[in-house]
């Protein structure tokens, strides 16, 4: 929201406007008015409800109601990843497309559950369904093959698109223990205070399936992706690689082969030489291999509070004006 109304003069510029007429948490409840918001609600204060909504999204039905509430138009996405189904994001998503309004989201399951039923749902409205937020932010990784590379063949991909990893495996290599960098990248908000899904390699994994759902145009599965977390690695393993000018990186893969499209993630020693091994902090990389382009490499350098709030501007603006 904050996002939004600093580039509301560039919004005005392009002929869009808006207004917030739906916020729905699960601390919170859900709220609507059409005319919009309350200021102090926008401003993330707290609010009281009225008595007669009800407390949460529980099905299809009131994600309904609330956006008939609301008279959406464009709804936000943006609730926690579930590894095992992507819900109840995939409901949320086909609700708001079923009702005839455009979806955007940041969340990755739906794309590496539900993207070819959501895709054709949204076509079928003549909708959108834009998800740049799901991989390194807001970087223009979907949109730059979708609108600027037609009919380019993507071969594979490799890179580090885990950002929670890369800084518990910097502190490990600064003397800290494992359970001492993992806390210190929750104190600098890096990491949740559950972080399985970073050590273990799900949030990676998950990214690449969506890559390659969407890039290459393969079905692929979690359990398709061959997964290996750093929880195994020790500190003395980690400064030792440093030592040797070969640090361990969380490292995802993805080639197209006879048998298939090939995925795995897991931590790799990178020599020094190669542009992964540079990649610190919350930086992100990947490596593009194509048939026209053998290298296309992207760098997101250690992104901001905006970085994935622009990658679902940047969805509401292609939403709107398309």
């Amino acid at each position: 929201m904050r996002l939004l109304a600093d580039r509301a003069a560039e919004l005005r510029a392009r002929g869009s406007a808006w207004r917030i007429t739906g916020i729905a948490s699960r601390r919170l409840g859900w709220i609507a008015d059409p005319a919009g918001l309350d200021e102090t609600l926008l401003a993330g204060k707290e609010t009281i409800l009225p008595a007669n909504f009800p407390a949460a999204l529980r099905d299809s039905s009131e994600v309904c109601q609330w956006l008939r509430a609301a008279q959406a138009d464009v709804p936000f996405e943006a609730t926690s990843l579930n590894v095992e189904s992507g819900q109840p994001a995939v409901d949320h998503i086909r609700a708001a497309l079923e009702h005839g309004v455009h979806a955007i989201t940041a969340n990755k399951g739906p794309i590496v559950y539900a993207y070819d039923e959501l895709r054709s749902l949204a076509k079928a409205k003549s909708r959108h369904f834009l998800f740049e937020s799901t991989v390194m932010d807001g970087i223009p990784i979907f949109s730059m093959f979708r609108d600027n590379l037609p009919a380019v063949h993507l071969r594979g991909f490799h890179g580090i698109l885990n950002s929670t990893t890369n800084v518990i495996l910097a502190g490990m290599e600064d003397g800290l223990s494992f359970e001492a960098a993992l806390r210190k990248a929750q104190d600098i908000g890096v990491a949740e205070t559950d972080a399985s899904h970073d050590i273990d390699g799900w949030d990676a994994a998950v990214k690449v399936a969506a890559l390659v759902t969407v890039l290459m145009g393969e079905r692929l599965s979690l359990r398709d992706v061959q997964r290996k977390g750093i929880g195994q690695l020790s500190g003395e393993q980690v400064r030792a690689a440093r030592a040797a000018g070969a640090p361990y990186k969380l490292v995802c893969r993805a080639r197209r082969t006879d048998r298939g499209v090939m995925a795995k993630v897991g931590p790799e020693q990178v020599p020094l030489i190669d542009p992964l091994a540079r990649v610190t902090g919350t930086s992100s990389i990947v490596y593009f291999e194509t048939d026209i382009f053998p290298g296309l490499c992207i760098v997101e350098e250690n992104p901001g509070l905006y970085a994935t709030a622009y990658g679902m501007l940047a969805d509401f603006i292609k939403a709107v004006e398309t």
